[in-house]
C-alpha cells in the first residue's frame, strides 16, 4: 500500500484495511486539529487507488473491513466513488463494511439519488466530527459549518441508509463557554439521532493553532473534573428519540464510558460522579495520548 504522510482512522477501524482516497483534508482550517497541516489537500488518481487495492487483494487473504482516508473522501465525486466501491464489490466479497470520513457540508450537496446510491453499492458508514453543538464554539474553532448544517448533514446520511458515526470533544470551548457546549451539544445528539456518538477529550499538539493560544494563554484547558462535570451535564440533554451507541473510551478520554442512549445516561452520569469524587479513577496524564 502507498501512502502519502500521516494516516489517521477512528479507533474502531483499527482492523481495516487503510486505502487513501484523499490527500488530507478539503476543509483543513480546525483550529484544534493538528492531523492534516502539513497536507495540501489533493484527490489521488482513481487508477492509483485501484492498484492500491489490486496490491491489497494479492497479499491479503481477507478483508473484511476497508477504511477510505483521508479527512474526507465522501468529496469525490460519486462516479469517482463508485468505482472504488464496486472494485471492492467485486474483488473483496468478503468485505462486511466500508467506511469513510466526511463532512455534513459535502453531505449536503450531494443528491439523495447519490447518496442512496452509494449505499446501495456497499458504503455503509461516514464518520462525522462535529466537534460541539454550539455555533459559538464552532466559529470559535473555525468548523466551518453550522450546528444545523450538521445536524441536516446526519439527517441526510441516515435516511439514504447510511450509518453515522458522530464524533464531539469535550473542553473544546474552554472555561468562558464549557456550560454552552455541554448543553447545545447534549441537544444536539437529541436531535440528530445518529447510530453512533462518541467523545474524546482536548489534546493539543502541533501544528494545531489553538495550541499557540493555549501557550499564549488566550485560550485555557479545561481541569480533569471539569471535563467530566461538562459530559455530565452533556448526557443530561444527551436524548435521542431512537437508540443511539455511545462510547467514550478513546485514548484521551480521562474515564472509560460504554451505553446506549438514553437507556445508560443515568448509570454513566453517575459513573462520571464517582470519578470526580475519587481522582484515583482518573487515566493518569502519562497514558492519554490522541
Amino acid at each position: 500500500m502507498r501512502y502519502v504522510g500521516d494516516i489517521y482512522r477512528p479507533p474502531s477501524e483499527a482492523y481495516s484495511l487503510l486505502v487513501q482516497v484523499t490527500i488530507g483534508c478539503s476543509h483543513n482550517k480546525c483550529t484544534f486539529c493538528n492531523m492534516y497541516k502539513e497536507k495540501q489537500f489533493k484527490v489521488r488518481d482513481p487508477e492509483e487507488v485501484l492498484e492500491d487495492l489490486a496490491w491489497a487483494r494479492s497479499h491479503y487473504s481477507r478483508v473484511e473491513r476497508i477504511f477510505l482516508c483521508d479527512g474526507d473522501a465522501l468529496c469525490l465525486a460519486s462516479s469517482k466513488l463508485l468505482r472504488i466501491l464496486d472494485y471492492i464489490r467485486e474483488n473483496f466479497p468478503e468485505c462486511e463494511r466500508v467506511t469513510t470520513y466526511g463532512r455534513a457540508g459535502i453531505a449536503l450537496r450531494k443528491t439523495d439519488e447519490e447518496l442512496r446510491e452509494l449505499r446501495e453499492h456497499g458504503l455503509t458508514m461516514v464518520y462525522m466530527g462535529a466537534e460541539s453543538g454550539s455555533d459559538k464554539v464552532l466559529e470559535m474553532v473555525n468548523k466551518g459549518e453550522t450546528r444545523q448544517q450538521l445536524i441536516d448533514g446526519v439527517h441526510k446520511l441516515e435516511n439514504a441508509g447510511l450509518r453515522t458515526s458522530v464524533t464531539f470533544i469535550s473542553g473544546l470551548a474552554g472555561p468562558e463557554l464549557w456550560e454552552e457546549h455541554a448543553v447545545k451539544t447534549g441537544t444536539m445528539i437529541a436531535e440528530m439521532n445518529a447510530s453512533y456518538v462518541s467523545l474524546l477529550t482536548l489534546m493539543l499538539q502541533p501544528p494545531a493553532p489553538l495550541l499557540e493560544d493555549y501557550k499564549s494563554g488566550k485560550f485555557k484547558l479545561l481541569t480533569p473534573e471539569e471535563v467530566l462535570g461538562e459530559t455530565c451535564l452533556m448526557l443530561k440533554y444527551a436524548r435521542p428519540s431512537k437508540p443511539c451507541v455511545f462510547r467514550s473510551n478513546h485514548a484521551s478520554n480521562y474515564v472509560s464510558l460504554r451505553g446506549n442512549l438514553p437507556m445508560d445516561n443515568e448509570n454513566m452520569i453517575a459513573s462520571l460522579k464517582r470519578c470526580m469524587e475519587d481522582r484515583g479513577l482518573l487515566k493518569d496524564e502519562r497514558f492519554r495520548m490522541l
